[in-house]
C-alpha cells in the first residue's frame, strides 16, 4: 500500500502560519495605535487652544455625552431606530434587487424593457426622491425605509444582473446539452457562481443603506442617529453631533463585519461553490 501522507504540518508550514499570524496582529496593533494617536491629537489640540472645542468638540466631551445618552436611555432608542430602518431597507433592497435581476436574466424581453429605466434611476440622485416618499408614505419610518430601498435596490439589480450575464457560457451550453432546464441552470450554475458577486453587493449596500437612512432621518424623523445629528447641529451642540457620527461609524462597521462573518461561514461550508 502507498505510504499515507502525514497530517502533521511541516516545520516550514508552521513557521509560515506563525509569521502570518504575527503580521496580522502587527497590522491590528498599528491600526489601533493610529486611531489612538488621532484621538489624542484631537484632545490635545483642543486643550492647547489650537482648535475650538465648540466647533469640533473633543473626545473627553464625546465620552461624557455618550455616558449621558446611555444613562438616560435615549442611546438605545435612537440606535435601535436607525438600525431597524437600515436592516429592513438593506434586506428588502437586496432581496427585491436580486429577484428583479433573476427576472432580467430569465427573460431577455424584460431585460430590454427595464434597461433604460435602470440607467435613468441609477443616474438620478436618490435624495431628490425623499420629498416624494414623504408625501406618498407620510412623515415616518416608511418613507425612511423607502429612501434606503431606493438607494440600494438599483445597485443590487445592476451588480447581480451583470454577474448573471457574465456566467461561463461554455458551462451553460454544456448543461443545456445534457438536457438541463432553464430553472436548473439558474439554481445549479448561475446563482451559485455569483455568490461572490452577491456578497460584494451586500458589502456595498451596507454603506448605501446607512446613507439612505441618515438622509431620510435628516428630512423627517423623531428618533434615530440622523435625528440626533440634525438636532445637535440646530442647537450648536457639536458634542452630540460628533458622538452620533462616531456611533454611526461603529454601527456601520459592525454591520459590515456581520456580512463578512456570513460570507466566511458560507465559504467554510460551500467552499467548492464559492
Amino acid at each position: 500500500m502507498p505510504e499515507q501522507l502525514s497530517a502533521t504540518p511541516s516545520p516550514q508550514r508552521l513557521a509560515y502560519l506563525k509569521a502570518g499570524r504575527k503580521r496580522k496582529h502587527t497590522i491590528h496593533m498599528v491600526q489601533l495605535l493610529i486611531l489612538l494617536l488621532l484621538f489624542s491629537l484631537w484632545e490635545l489640540s483642543t486643550a492647547l487652544g489650537w482648535s475650538d472645542a465648540f466647533l469640533v468638540s473633543r473626545p473627553s466631551r464625546i465620552v461624557s455625552t455618550f455616558t449621558n445618552l446611555w444613562h438616560s436611555g435615549d442611546l438605545w432608542r435612537h440606535v435601535g431606530t436607525s438600525c431597524l430602518e437600515t436592516v429592513v431597507g438593506f434586506t428588502a433592497g437586496t432581496l427585491l434587487g436580486t429577484l428583479i435581476a433573476v427576472g432580467m436574466w430569465w427573460s431577455d424581453f424584460v431585460s430590454r424593457v427595464l434597461d433604460p429605466y435602470l440607467v435613468v434611476l441609477n443616474a438620478l440622485p436618490k435624495t431628490a426622491l425623499g420629498p416624494i416618499f414623504i408625501v406618498w408614505m407620510g412623515a415616518g419610518t416608511g418613507s425612511i425605509i423607502m429612501m434606503t430601498l431606493a438607494i440600494s435596490l438599483i445597485v443590487t439589480i445592476l451588480n447581480m444582473y451583470m454577474g448573471f450575464t457574465s456566467t461561463d457560457h461554455s458551462k451553460i451550453q454544456l448543461m443545456r446539452t445534457l438536457g438541463a432546464t432553464r430553472r436548473q441552470i439558474l439554481w445549479m450554475l448561475v446563482f451559485p457562481s455569483n455568490y461572490p458577486t452577491l456578497f460584494n453587493t451586500l458589502k456595498v449596500n451596507v454603506g448605501l443603506s446607512w446613507v439612505g437612512v441618515i438622509m431620510g432621518e435628516f428630512l423627517v424623523s423623531k428618533a434615530g442617529l440622523g435625528y440626533l445629528i440634525v438636532y445637535g447641529s440646530q442647537v450648536f451642540n457639536m458634542d452630540l453631533v460628533m458622538t452620533s457620527v462616531l456611533i454611526l461609524a461603529v454601527a456601520a462597521v459592525v454591520m459590515y463585519q456581520l456580512v463578512l462573518w456570513l460570507e466566511k461561514i458560507l465559504n467554510k461550508h460551500w467552499g467548492v461553490i464559492l
